[in-house]
């Protein structure tokens, strides 16, 4: 019998850790929290949903580093990247179209979450030595919590500061040098290099440039792929119901085995879809507020509206197109997983365009999101070490996408998975013993709002 190499030995390992990862208690204590954050909010996301609107399209005024548009702008180049197009791929081939409505379900209680963690962010940011607006959990929990949660802050910035190498980075640069290659025939070290010099190029113009990047970057790519989506939807319109049916009665029964579909239990469609709908949304990670808390408003809870948007742009809507596509057009049954999954749901409808379409897409959001997170891991970085990390850390993340365009895809997001989880840990438990400021910055808040 042959030997299992090393590789695979380390694959076997990462796969039994990102298990315990996002085994029950981490699905309990990060779903359990954005359910209890909802219930104490009153479902205020839903029952405010249009005031976040409204806010984010007159925007706000007061001090900040960077407009309230633009911080939303900044955190949807993070969220907006691979876990749409390739996670939900990933997620739907593992725990098969059930996977899609668990990532609706946690998106939904994930909204309370985000709109908790911006809310907090702006109450507890300060200004650096350059005058910049910083903040974010590492802040949060040190200030709202008092000394004896000092070292949860740091705990937190640590695994901020690596994770961010994990899902901002290798994760990114690996699903785009796997998507141009199936697509293009590109080289993913050719892929990687060129992707390095394009973020290197970005992110020393610090979160300024990175925040007018995402904002002329991502709405123009996020309208294209949702028009192209909406269509491979109304192609397959008649398919559509029985799409959703079979995503519901599989995410409580399962999914049997067919085609190239090897089968998934309800667990493998709760633990795929949540950890994949976190990767994407990132609601409860903590990375998010670090942006949020540069904006630019007038109260905490002006900002946490406009936060909670993020989530619900990305899962609901844009997560949601790429998770129907695959299964509208029986692409799920093939046995593909990641980007090329993707790409065979778009190209059932526009053929070789819709390849293309699928990898120029996951290009333009991976390398947004790499934009975003280097912002987030050095500004965890910088609460670590002080402001000399600067510099050090972006030469760093310049270096590390290369690295990971080369590296395995189960290792990649093997990896992903448990830092986030790790990430995680020390927010949730920051948000769940600062929810009585939550709760008291919102209802002083709607009570004096006028509109």
């Amino acid at each position: 019998m042959e030997q299992p190499t090393t590789l695979e030995q380390f694959t076997a390992v990462l796969e039994t850790l990102s298990g315990w990862a996002w085994g029950p208690p981490m699905l309990l204590l990060i779903g359990g929290t954005g359910l209890y954050l909802t219930l104490r909010l009153a479902f205020l996301p839903l029952r405010r949903l249009g005031f976040g609107l409204r806010q984010l399209i007159r925007g706000s005024e007061g001090e900040g580093t960077i407009g309230s548009r633009s911080a939303l702008a900044a955190t949807l180049a993070a969220t907006v990247g691979t876990g749409n197009i390739a996670g939900v791929a990933t997620a739907i081939h593992w725990g098969g179209p059930g996977a899609l409505v668990w990532m609706w379900l946690i998106a939904l209680v994930g909204m309370a979450t985000k709109y908790s963690e911006a809310v907090l962010a702006v109450k507890f940011r300060r200004q650096d030595s350059r005058g910049q607006y910083i903040g974010g959990p590492m802040y949060y929990i040190r200030d709202g919590l008092g000394p004896r949660f000092a070292w949860l802050a740091v705990l937190f910035a640590v695994f901020g500061t690596i994770a961010g190498f994990g899902i901002g980075n290798t994760v990114q640069a690996n699903s785009v040098a796997d998507g141009f290659q199936d697509s293009f025939g590109i080289a993913p070290a050719l892929t990687g290099s060129v992707l390095a010099v394009l973020v290197g190029l970005v992110i020393l113009g610090g979160i300024r440039r990175i925040a007018n990047i995402a904002a002329a970057l991502v709405p123009l790519m996020a309208a294209i792929y949702l028009a192209l989506g909406a269509f491979v939807l109304l192609m397959h319109a008649p398919q559509l119901p029985a799409a959703v049916m079979l995503c519901l009665q599989s995410a409580f029964t399962g999914t049997a085995a067919t085609g190239g579909f090897a089968g998934a239990t309800v667990w493998a469609a709760i633990s795929y879809g949540v950890a994949r709908g976190i990767f994407s949304n990132e609601a409860g990670l903590g990375s998010s507020p670090i942006a949020h808390a540069s904006a630019t408003t007038d109260h905490p809870v002006r900002q946490g509206s406009v936060a909670m948007l993020g989530t619900f742009i990305d899962t609901l809507i844009i997560c949601s197109i790429t998770g129907l596509a695959i299964v509208v057009t029986g692409a799920w049954e093939s046995g593909a997983t990641g980007a090329p999954l993707s790409a065979l749901a778009f190209s059932a409808s526009f053929g070789e365009l819709g390849q293309m379409v699928v990898a120029l897409s996951l290009g333009v959001f991976a390398f947004t999101t790499l934009l975003g997170w280097s912002l987030y891991g050095e500004r965890c970085a910088q609460y670590l070490f002080g402001d000399r990390a600067v510099v050090p850390f972006r030469v760093l993340w310049v270096a590390a996408v290369p690295a990971g365009a080369l590296l395995s895809l189960d290792i990649v997001w093997g990896i992903a998975d448990i830092l986030n989880a790790l990430m995680a840990i020390p927010n949730l438990i920051a948000l769940l013993l600062l929810s009585p400021v939550i709760l008291k910055l919102t209802h002083e808040f709607f009570r004096n709002e006028p509109h």
